[in-house]
């Protein structure tokens, strides 16, 4: 069995739990409408607990590993700590009033990253803006919120920034398209701190920051932004994050993660180096 490693939020926990689950049933070869009713449940219950897409209770993983025929504590116990750990509440749930629904697992996930790659075309990635240039975006997205839901959100953001200063701190590496560098968001002196925040961000060890620049042209990542999510447990595959305006979607396929994967290679690629990309920063604050 694997277990979560540490560090891994309680979204991680759930979707390890349902996968090994899933593979006791599939090992003995008992169909989810089978063992919905073993536990009084419906078919769909089981495909979403085995997609840890809800919480789990106790009592019915105790029975389904039973009805799996996994009887030895040995085996048990592990399971059944990680159904406690996988229902514990993430730090962002005390934020369910300000939060969309379909962003929620997104956070979770990012707090479970090992590393996460993102390219943003329009805005600085959340995980690097500035408390001022995050309160512009909100602000103005969040046209008719009162004051009180937009810092809120803003409370949010900040707070996601922190995995990046943990002692197990995931890797990030950003391509950022230089539109999002040169639309100014709140104004020049909004602007002109946010890319200071970035060059001093450029320092960090677990950091690479990269810029398509204009001058590169038409790139491959003509479908707009996404984020790759890699995590270090092996029984986990590799998620592509995807935002809409009201909705968002989560790719696991190997041949939809592969194809965004060659995407981000040729990205990184094409842009500048870690090494030219504060040079550039700096070029752009002296023109705001």
């Amino acid at each position: 069995m694997t277990t979560a490693q540490p560090g891994s939020g309680p979204t991680v926990r759930r979707i390890l739990l349902g996968s090994q689950l899933r593979r006791l049933r599939e090992g003995k070869g008992i169909t989810r409408e089978t063992a919905g009713y073993h536990i009084r449940a419906s078919e769909s219950k089981i495909s979403r607990m085995e997609l840890g897409r809800v919480s789990f209770k106790e009592r019915d993983v105790a029975d389904l590993l039973t009805f799996y025929q996994v009887t030895e504590e040995g085996e048990r116990a592990p399971l059944l700590a990680l159904v406690r750990e996988a229902n514990t509440a993430g730090w962002w749930q005390n934020f369910n009033d300000v939060l969309p629904t379909w962003f929620q697992p997104y956070v979770g996930l990012e707090e479970s990253a090992q590393l996460i790659r993102t390219y943003e075309v329009q805005f600085i990635p959340g995980l690097l803006q500035s408390e001022e240039y995050a309160r512009a975006i909100i602000t103005q997205g969040g046209s008719g919120l009162s004051s009180e839901v937009i810092e809120r959100r803003v409370s949010v953001r900040i707070n996601r920034q922190k995995l990046l200063y943990r002692a197990n701190a995931p890797r990030l590496w950003v391509v950022v398209d230089e539109a999002a560098l040169r639309r100014p968001i709140g104004g020049p002196k909004v602007m002109r701190a946010q890319i200071e925040h970035l060059i001093a961000l450029a320092e960090m060890p677990n950091l690479t920051l990269q810029v398509m620049p204009f001058a590169f042209g038409g790139h491959a990542a003509e479908g707009g932004a996404f984020t790759i999510l890699r995590f270090p447990e092996m029984d986990l595959p590799d998620v592509v994050y995807l935002e809409q305006l009201t909705s968002s979607s989560y790719l696991d396929k190997r041949d939809e993660v592969d194809r965004y994967m060659e995407v981000y290679n040729r990205l990184s690629v094409d842009s500048t180096t870690p090494a030219e990309t504060p040079d550039l920063l700096r070029r752009i604050v002296n023109e705001l």
